[in-house]
């Protein structure tokens, strides 16, 4: 049974999913090494993974794949999302940064694009966005 399948929360089914998804881009290049590791262990904090679920989906053998949102909105959305979650602590380390840079490319962005769009969002989320942005962002309210 997959893991996603014990879960009927939905915020916690898409955590789950998230996470599942970032193992499998630390994984792409063969064995999850400590340093990665460590990482996926704050990532797993963050998305409130407990140690059973870090367990099932670290297992060699569990190989989540990742879904491509088919639209930008959407593909937007899960960034949007995952952003929210990893910044509930207000912070973001370079090594987080670069495994993010990753799942953008997994879901569909290219790397320069997905670069950018993380450059972006942190700035967003960290609340040091340049005031033209900010800017324009207010003259596209509804």
């Amino acid at each position: 049974m997959p893991i996603l399948d014990l879960y009927e929360h939905g915020d916690h089914r898409k955590n789950l999913a998230h996470f599942a998804t970032l193992a499998s881009l630390a994984a792409v290049d063969g064995e999850i090494n400590p340093k990665e590791k460590a990482i996926l262990e704050k990532f797993a904090f963050k998305l409130d993974i407990t140690e059973e679920e870090f367990k099932e989906v670290m297992k060699k053998e569990n190989k989540y794949p990742i879904e491509t949102p088919h639209s930008g909105e959407q593909r937007y959305m899960r960034l949007f999302e995952f952003f929210q979650i990893i910044f509930s602590d207000h912070d973001i380390d370079d090594e987080e940064r670069r495994i993010v840079e990753k799942y953008a490319v997994g879901l569909g962005f290219s790397p320069k694009s997905a670069s950018e769009i993380v450059d972006k969002s942190i700035k967003i989320f960290t609340g040091r966005i340049p005031f033209e942005d900010y800017h324009e962002l207010m003259q596209r309210r509804s």
